[in-house]
């Protein structure tokens, strides 16, 4: 099958299904709590295959890279700070030979992560310049692997996301630019980010599409979408929540969102204006599956109230300050649930 583009294939279809959770799938495959999976593109490829033609089988339009925590500085805490250019390129081969592969059109998104350290203005170490130059590094190799569209994924910082877009410009110029951020601390991101103000700043940077992943549960994340696609109505708007909350049992991280909700989320998803969906931590194959079936000739009808959303997917989680217990990074402070301000942790928080 030939590759398709971003752009063509939006045009084509008017909304696309997204894949779901890396980390989750990868847990299942025995990746160990704070191993970087970007390592596994070298050394367990097929895995990698495996989650990628899973979400591919499911309906998936769009597959993210295993290399969102690919930058020099995430990958400096394993001693692989000079790798960053091999499992990137190798991120991109294995999901673009799958792509070509696939029966249908799958567009590769190269998925970029925080760096995970705190940006100068916001009180922390990382210079602007410093930033650019780590996700230029890494977007130079995604882009050599031949992926897509730049995908830039769970930012909690506009400065952080402006690096990253300057970066994907300078370095892989002809490639879309999406950019999601994490709404998780009570509608904001972590670093105080509203959901209008990464409208306004998609639309200042020509982004060909922004929106939500992660984050709490997808209610909240719901509302996110809400807010997004009525401040830019004509914007190309993300979906990718988790599925539902994590809880503890019997040791394991269990999602409480169930797969027939997860086709409920993304009628949902698509009656707010999201033209993307998928899904973010604890999403299966099943769960993607779901949504694809979901999606296929639906409609979109009324856009939803807070309490349609509430009934039909669950209670609102952000007041509650719950975190991703996945181990999903929400932006720049890299610590296991320190707020705002908080100081650095020494667990990894990645998608997933």
């Amino acid at each position: 099958m030939s590759r398709t583009s971003l752009t063509e294939l939006m045009e084509e279809r008017g909304w696309l299904l997204a894949d779901g959770a890396t980390g989750t799938n990868l847990f299942m495959k025995g990746l160990e709590s704070g191993y970087p999976p970007e390592l596994w593109n070298d050394e367990k490829p097929d895995v990698i295959q495996w989650l990628h033609q899973g979400f591919i089988d499911a309906g998936s339009d769009i597959i993210l890279t295993n290399s969102f925590g690919g930058n020099r500085f995430r990958l400096t805490l394993h001693g692989a700070q000079d790798r960053v250019a091999e499992l990137n390129e190798k991120a991109a081969k294995i999901a673009g030979d799958l792509a070509e592969k696939a029966p249908r059109p799958v567009v590769v998104a190269g998925s970029v992560g925080p760096t995970g350290e705190i940006f100068v203005n916001a009180g922390g170490t990382l210079e602007y310049e410093q930033g650019v130059a780590a996700f230029a590094e890494q977007i130079a190799a995604l882009a050599e692997g031949g992926v897509d569209v730049v995908w830039i994924e769970t930012m909690s910082s506009l400065e952080e996301a402006q690096a990253a877009v300057e970066a994907a410009r300078k370095v892989a110029p002809g490639l879309p630019i999406v950019v999601t951020m994490s709404f998780d601390t009570a509608g904001r991101t972590m670093m105080g980010v509203q959901p209008a103000q990464l409208a306004a700043f998609a639309q200042e940077q020509n982004l060909y599409a922004f929106g939500a992943n992660c984050g709490t549960g997808a209610p909240d994340l719901l509302l996110s979408v809400l807010e997004m696609t009525e401040a830019a109505p004509d914007a190309i708007v993300v979906a990718k929540a988790n599925a539902g909350v994590p809880e503890f049992v019997d040791g394991d991280i269990v999602y409480s969102g169930t797969v027939d909700m997860a086709g409920t989320y993304a009628r949902m998803a698509r009656d707010a204006g999201a033209r993307i969906i998928g899904g973010c931590c604890g999403n299966t194959f099943e769960h993607v599956s779901a949504m694809h079936r979901a999606l296929q000739g639906y409609e979109p009808g009324e856009r939803p109230t807070v309490e349609q959303i509430v009934e039909k997917l669950g209670p609102l989680q952000q007041q509650a300050g719950h975190k991703c217990a996945h181990g999903h990074h929400h932006g720049s402070d890299d610590g296991a649930g320190a707020g705002r301000g908080g100081r650095r942790g020494g667990r990894r928080r990645r998608r997933g």
